[in-house]
């Protein structure tokens, strides 16, 4: 019995992992009735594992465990479990093999050993400080000590939105850090959000339920912008009313109301002869002029609320009246 087992040993060492690609291969994994499970064992380093390799049909002599770490004796019996106490490997072998009435056959155990990173950084490249409206910036996320490097996926994020996914081309089993990056080009709109970035590994459907996720700390972002108009051009206030245009900046401008070329105070209480076109002069980050256009209505909302009150309490003592 041993000489067998040293010979199926042998045997199965010399054999090529199976392609399914390869007819010849696929020959013979249709006669060769090995059933491995899990299909793909995932286990996290250092952590122990097992799988079992057992037959569907009676015709079968001895089956074995091949690979580079604890590998169990072959046996008779129709099922073989390969044990690890601690996964130390990186680079793991594992086949099932067997003989039937057609001869040697095996089936290969894909492994993948993974490790979370030890950190996930966000930064950006060769730039501290405000960043300035319009132009162009890159973020930098340094993903440290993490495998497999190519099970990984890279968010990007401003805020709760995500600005892209990345992937390393990378195939090394062992720990390794990354760099990745992505090009930004910030707006007004983004002066005060932060930025960050998550490393996840994706290890298919028989890894972790809750996929290994790691975050970074995020980027406080301030954008320097120019003056910009935030209120409508064209004004309607009613008389008596006061009325102003909402200027916006990074740094805030200062604002200045010119009419027919002269400086103006903005009216609290506006009249008829408020009406009519305003230049607003602001300086901030650069200067710039914006027309404005206002339009003086009649009648205050006081007075008119006043009227129908005094008419309602009329129609109230005249209903009063009549019953």
């Amino acid at each position: 019995m041993k000489d067998v087992c040293l010979w199926l040993a042998n045997h199965a060492a010399a054999v090529s992992p199976v392609r399914p690609s390869s007819s010849g291969d696929s020959a013979e994994r249709a006669h060769c009735h090995l059933t491995i499970s899990p299909s793909t064992l995932v286990v996290r380093f250092e952590d122990p594992a097992t799988a079992n390799c057992s037959v569907t049909e009676k015709a079968f002599s001895p089956i074995g465990w091949e690979g580079n770490l604890a590998t169990p004796t072959a046996t008779m019996d129709h099922f073989l479990v390969w044990s690890v106490d601690s996964m130390t490997e990186w680079n793991i072998t594992a086949m099932c093999y067997a003989l039937s009435d057609h001869g040697p056959c095996h089936n290969n155990l894909p492994v993948i050993v993974y490790k979370p990173p030890d950190r996930v950084a966000i930064s950006f490249v060769n730039h501290t400080g405000p960043m300035f409206e319009g132009r162009h910036y890159t973020l930098r996320c340094e993903v440290q000590d993490v495998a497999p490097i190519e099970n990984l996926i890279v968010t990007f994020y401003r805020g709760r939105t995500a600005l892209g996914q990345l992937q390393s081309n990378n195939t090394e089993k062992t720990p390794v850090t990354e760099i990745f990056t992505m090009d930004i080009m910030p707006s007004k709109e983004d002066d005060g959000v932060q930025y960050w970035c998550e490393a996840k590994l994706e290890l298919g459907p028989e890894g972790p339920e809750h996929p290994p996720v790691v975050m970074s700390q995020k980027l406080n972002a301030t954008v320097l912008f120019g003056p910009h108009l935030t209120s409508p051009t064209k004004l309607q206030v009613r008389e008596g009313e006061s009325f102003t245009g909402e200027v916006r900046g990074n740094p805030q401008p200062s604002v200045t109301w010119f009419r027919d070329g002269q400086v103006v105070a903005v009216p609290t209480h506006s009249s008829r002869e408020h009406a009519g076109k305003y230049t607003v002069w602001t300086k901030g980050l650069g200067e710039k002029n914006f027309t404005v256009e206002v339009e003086v209505i009649g009648g205050s909302g006081t007075a008119n609320s006043c009227n129908r009150y005094f008419l309602l309490a009329i129609l109230f003592i005249q209903m009063i009246n009549w019953l």
